[in-house]
């Protein structure tokens, strides 16, 4: 008999998936390195884009997909770096690169500024006060 009690939870990841998994990032254990690296990156690309609120599914969904790629490029790199050549497949690193830019073409490449609101705004959303 299982002397642990069951908690219903699933445990959650140490490691970025080997092949892309939707949601991978908030599945990562956050208390880990790589977890925190990739959602600093997602807050990273996605205030770029004008906010994570002001992106559609889609592109929420394409930024995350981008992370993923960038973090398999550079395990790849390392790899190569260490003169590891087992493990580097030239090609399938070829296509992610490829697919990277890709990804960034359709995101744009571009900074984009964020709806703002003016100090008065901003005051009288706090204070509950009708804006003008």
């Amino acid at each position: 008999m299982d002397s642990k009690p069951k908690t219903g939870r699933k445990k959650k990841a140490d490691r970025v998936p080997a092949k892309f998994e939707p949601g991978f990032i908030a599945a990562l254990d956050g208390r880990t390195g790589i977890a925190q690296e990739m959602r600093e990156r997602f807050q990273e690309l996605t205030r770029d884009l004008g906010g994570a609120d002001s992106l559609s599914y889609q592109q929420r969904s394409l930024c995350e997909r981008v992370l993923w790629l960038e973090h398999w490029i550079r395990v790849q790199e390392a790899a190569l770096a260490r003169g590891d050549n087992a493990a580097f497949d030239v090609g399938r690193y070829t296509q992610a690169a490829n697919s990277i830019q890709g990804l960034y073409a359709k995101l744009g490449l571009q900074r984009q500024a964020r709806d703002v609101p003016t100090l008065g705004e901003f005051i009288r959303s706090k204070q509950g006060a009708p804006q003008q």
